[in-house]
This record gives C-alpha cells, structure tokens and sequence, in this order.
C-alpha cells in the first residue's frame, strides 16, 4: 500500500476553531497528529445522531470518525439502519448533528445558520437520489432539467452549459427527450447532469443504482468514475450494493452507526482494466484489501459472520490473547479447553 493509502486507515483526532471556518492544518488534541484540510475535504469526529419523539429516543449516529480527501471516489456501505444515509444527510447540510465535529471543506458544519446551510447546498454539494421523482420534473426536457438549477442561481450560458452536461453524460441527443421518453438508466444520468450544473465540489449520490439492472448500474457508475476523474469532484456513493466496490476506490463499511471497516484499492482501475482486456485478471479477482477500523480508544467491530462462526450470538464475552504477533479471538469455552488440555499432559 502507498502511503497516502496509509494516511486513508488513519482515524482522525482533532481539534476545530470557534470561527465556522477552520485552519488548513490544526493538530489533534489527543494524539498529536495534524489534519491538513486542504487535503481532507470532509473530516468527521466522534459525530452522534439522536432522533428523539415523545416515546422513543434513536441513535443513528453513534460517535462516527471519517475522513475524505479531496477528488475521492468512494462508496458507504451498510445494512438498512447502519446509519449511511444519516451521515450522507449530515454532510450534505439537510440535517444537523446532535453532537461532535463535522468540518467540510474547511468550514465547521455544526457552526452554521439556516441561510449558511442554504448557500451550502446550493455552492457545495450535489444530490443524486434513487428516486427519480427528487431528482427530476416529469414534464421538462432533460435540457430543461439541467437548465434549472442554472436558472435558479442566475448563471450565464445556461443552454450551453446544460448541453455541455448532457454531453458529458452521454445524453445530448435525448436533450428535447421528456422523462417518459427516457430509460431509468437515462434519466439517473440526467439527474448526474443536474447535480453537476453549479460545479459542486462533493457529489453526493443516495442508492444511484438502487432502481436498475446491473448493466444500466455499471453504466451509472462508469459515469461517475469520468466525472470523478474529468472534473476532480469528490464522489461519495452509499449503497448497499457491495458490488460497487468494483468501481470506486475505497469503501466504507459502517454498521450500528459506526465505521466498522474499510475496503481500499489495491490497484488503480485503470490498471485493473488493462490487465483485464488482456487476459491476465478476471473481474471476479479480489481488488480490494480489507481493514478493520480501530476507533480512538481502540475499540473494533467484530463482523457479525465472525460472530456466528465463534458462536458468539447472543453474548458478550471473548477471549482475547497475543500469539507469534498475532491478535486471537476465541469463544471462552474454547480457551479453557485448551488449558485444561495443558494442565493434562503435564
């Protein structure tokens, strides 16, 4: 691994100024280290989510790290109710956390206003959702669709600039199209056009995939991966589709409303492909490197297969020793075995 795959495995400590505004650099109240924002677009410490009502209190959140550089492709994987599109709502300023840091682009989140939150939206960051009913208006054309946005924020060039979208998208010739007349796959590649029309510096797409068949999704994704590279912009996916892994480079697993693992890309993609076209690796290849995430004070998930595998539903207690450098997990009853299998052959 680089090391700038390295730095992606770190979790983060930091300390964040009283301005919304954040210093390029500042060092970490615990351990020392130092978080440059230039490079790290989206920093998350210990960040909670309560939803409360009357009876019921939620945690959705529950003390998440996470960080993000600049020009990412990444996904955020997790079953329903993990927690992702809890966090994609935090960074996307649609929701507020309960408490911790979220610093995007330099600029403390939690610090900020309802009209601070509205230039946000509007300036920062783009929204691509699953359903299409949240991205699109049925009755425009596509090119009215992609012009709306740049209507909206009085931008020059509006036509232009719309077909230059739809262009990219590889929809210029469906521009006098109305959603009717389009596939799904055409219309979530519109909606990538509109999200794009105020030059965003995240993307942020809700379950992009989630509607189609997995020949369309592999197209969406292939879309995502030239914008990415083309246009620079920060690409956050969430899904549960652990299939997307094949196209982005890092995935972050979270479940119960932490980060419990990481996927990081062994290879570049455009390596993996050429490698393909030639015969010398199939796609179902492994090419990926799994990591599990160590939190600030040294806590990890266990993955619930492992679990099962130890027989460990339903308690809560492990046997955990150091063998030839090595971390051992065992099931209590396993460990006592052993030793009494040393107290008899002594």
């Amino acid at each position: 691994m680089n090391n700038g795959q390295n730095d992606k495995n770190e979790r983060i400590e930091q300390g964040v100024n009283g301005d919304s505004n954040v210093n390029n650099i500042e060092t970490g109240a615990q351990d020392g280290r130092q978080i440059d924002y230039e490079k790290n677009i989206i920093v998350c410490e210990n960040l909670v989510k309560i939803y409360k009502t009357k009876e019921t209190e939620v945690v959705a959140l529950q003390g998440l790290d996470l960080v993000i550089e600049r020009g990412e492709l990444m996904a955020i994987i997790g079953n329903s109710g993990s927690g992702k599109s809890t966090l994609l709502n935090m960074i996307g300023g649609l929701d507020r956390p309960s408490a911790g840091k979220l610093i995007v682009d330099g600029q403390d989140l939690l610090k900020f206003n309802d009209r601070q939150l509205i230039k946000y939206r509007k300036e920062t960051v783009g929204f691509v959702w699953q359903n299409n009913a949240r991205n699109l208006i049925p009755y425009l054309t596509a090119k009215e669709n992609v012009e709306l946005p740049l209507i909206i924020s009085n931008k020059k060039k509006k036509a232009a600039k719309a077909m230059e979208l739809l262009e990219m998208v590889g929809l210029s010739h469906r521009a006098k199209s109305k959603l009717s007349q389009l596939s799904g796959g055409e219309q979530q590649r519109v909606a990538i056009a509109i999200a794009l029309a105020n030059n965003p510096k995240i993307l942020l797409a809700d379950e992009p995939t989630g509607s189609v068949d997995t020949k369309t999704a592999d197209q969406i994704l292939d879309v995502f991966r030239m914008m990415n590279e083309k246009l620079g912009v920060t690409i956050i996916i969430v899904t549960h589709d652990r299939r997307i892994a094949k196209k982005v480079n890092r995935v972050v697993a979270i479940r119960d409303g932490r980060t419990s693992s990481e996927m990081i890309r062994k290879r570049s993609y455009a390596e993996e492909l050429k490698d393909i076209k030639i015969g010398m690796e199939s796609l179902e290849d492994e090419t990926h490197q799994e990591y599990v995430v160590l939190d600030r004070v040294g806590r990890l998930q266990i993955p619930s297969e492992y679990i099962e595998a130890l027989g460990l539903k339903g308690k809560n207690k492990v046997k955990m020793f150091m063998e030839n450098g090595k971390i051992i997990l065992e099931p209590p009853e396993k460990q006592e075995d052993k030793e009494k299998e040393k107290v008899a052959g002594t």
